[in-house]
């Protein structure tokens, strides 16, 4: 697993490099693909609503309808039919692709094994829904795909009915085919509303559209294939034949030419057994989380920036439990939903590292693993091996770019679990104790492992952000770099300018 898990990093991390040359790093649909899929729901809910309008729900004038929008009214219905079709498409590439990626990330294990659990499902109903759909167009691939279907869930035991009784008599009745469209316009949708819910339940700040650049560069890609290759139909549906040439749909159909080959019972057997496997994916092997936060409540302030800042929704703010009167609320940690990321400790207000030396460092809310007194702990040694006349100390995130080949007698490197655990008070304190320069490091921008990382530094460090950078503070002598796996280079490029630009 870690093989293959690998594999699929390096040849991610390849092509988001190359993205990133072309779109840049905030446009990187690789960067989006999990809002880049809420945008093409978009497409599809109101391209459907239009699509709607002129539709027959009737087996005798389904075909008709949709005829009628494609040829006759193109230029609008049309189109809508096509950025329908093309959008359906283009959900299952992003899904899929989002689903990778996350599985190459190590994103699925351990406290995040709910998203990738209840995501596996969702696919399977945008499949569902799109074969639904092709139902509705009543041509004979519509027929070829309800035959099918009934041949699927004839063999299931549990249902007592046969379904291909429907198709027996060289018709379909009304009363069937409508039955079909609630499902799609109605039954399956809302279903993948729950689901997509679910899905994202567990966390927070949670974007449902993508960059406006990127938003709109796909509207205009679908809009232009659109036009290029628009949506057409097969032949009207006849029960009294059997289709001669399809033009399947891949990404939604695949499962029909293997029924064909190997019959309904290998069809469920691989369906359910490729399910289940990636279902079981979090469990094989299971990761061991690092301890996740512990609230300190003597010295917890109920400030509330650990509830705000948390990615995952594991911190909230409770009725205060201690008798305390100066403040009303205290932090509460769900060890469930914890990944250890160590942001909230970044966002805590006590986490000041400005005491007498010596004296250990009590914070609100701290992390077992890698506590806020080993953090300055760490930062004093670093700061005791720097020489040099621009001496640098280097924040970095344990994922982003390779910071051991930068250590050196006038470098040295303080290695966190997520950057967005830094107190801007840090970056005073290492200036004021005699380093020239310091620099913050991680993941690639809109590529945090914890998510909200990079953002979280950066409002910060702009003030925009409590906890803010004290406004005097030397901003010349700090340098932000994201720069994930793969990226060295690229940082070291920027240390060395940043050193002979603003330390000489």
């Amino acid at each position: 697993m870690e093989i293959l898990r690998s594999t699929c990093n390096r040849l991610f991390l390849f092509m988001e490099k190359q993205l990133n040359v072309i779109f840049g790093n905030q446009n990187n649909p690789l960067y989006h693909l999990g809002t880049l899929s809420f945008f093409f729901f978009w497409v599809i809910l109101f391209s459907g609503i239009y699509l709607f309008i002129p539709f027959e729900t009737s087996v005798a004038r389904a075909y008709q309808s949709v005829e009628y929008m494609t040829h006759q009214q193109w230029w609008l219905a049309g189109i809508m039919r096509s950025l329908h079709r093309y959008a359906s498409d283009a959900v299952v590439i992003t899904i899929f692709l989002h689903l990778v990626r996350e599985f190459s990330r190590d994103r699925y294990r351990g406290v995040r094994w709910f998203s990738w659990f209840t995501g596996i499902p969702t696919l399977w109903l945008v499949v569902l829904l799109g074969i639904s759909g092709y139902w509705l167009v009543w041509d004979m691939l519509a027929q070829y795909v309800a035959l099918g279907t009934a041949e699927l869930v004839d063999w299931l035991p549990v249902i007592p009915s046969s379904m291909i009784l429907n198709f027996l008599d060289g018709q379909v009745s009304d009363r069937f085919f409508t039955l079909m469209a609630f499902l799609h316009l109605l039954g399956i949708p809302v279903a993948l509303v729950f689901m997509t819910w679910t899905h994202v339940s567990r966390i927070s700040h949670v974007k449902v559209m993508p960059p406006r650049v990127l938003a709109i560069g796909s509207m205009v890609a679908l809009l232009a294939l659109s036009l290029l290759k628009p949506a057409v139909s097969h032949e009207a549906a006849d029960l009294t034949k059997a289709p001669m040439t399809l033009h399947i749909d891949w990404f939604y159909l695949n499962i029909y030419p293997f029924i064909d080959r190997f019959g309904p019972a290998m069809g469920w057997a691989f369906s359910a057994g490729v399910t289940l496997l990636f279902m079981l994916f979090p469990w094989l092997p299971p990761r061991k989380e690092a301890p996740p936060a512990q609230v300190v409540l003597p010295d917890c302030t109920g400030c509330g920036g650990c509830a705000r800042d948390c990615p995952f929704g594991a911190a909230s703010m409770q009725p205060r439990s201690d008798g305390r009167r100066n403040t009303l609320f205290e932090s509460v940690i769900d060890p469930s939903l914890c990944t250890a990321c160590g942001i909230c400790l970044g966002a805590c207000t006590t986490a000041n590292p400005f005491r007498r030396s010596g004296e250990t460092l009590n914070v609100g809310i701290d992390m077992p693993g890698y506590t806020l007194d080993h953090m300055r702990q760490e930062t004093d040694r670093a700061l005791q091996s720097l020489s040099g006349e621009r001496s640098l100390l280097i924040f970095g995130c344990q994922r982003g770019a390779d910071l051991d080949k930068l250590r050196a007698a006038d470098t040295a490197v303080v290695r966190l679990p997520c950057a967005g655990m830094l107190h801007p008070s840090f970056l005073d304190y290492v200036l004021r104790k005699g380093a020239k320069g310091v620099v913050v490091t991680g993941c690639r921008e809109g590529d945090c492992y914890f998510r909200l990382g990079n953002w979280l530094v950066e409002e910060r460090l702009a003030g925009t952000r409590e906890p803010h950078m004290k406004k005097n503070v030397d901003r010349e002598r700090i340098l932000v770099v994201w720069a994930g796996a793969g990226d060295d280079a690229l940082l070291h490029g920027k240390v060395e300018a940043f050193r002979q630009e603003k330390l000489s």
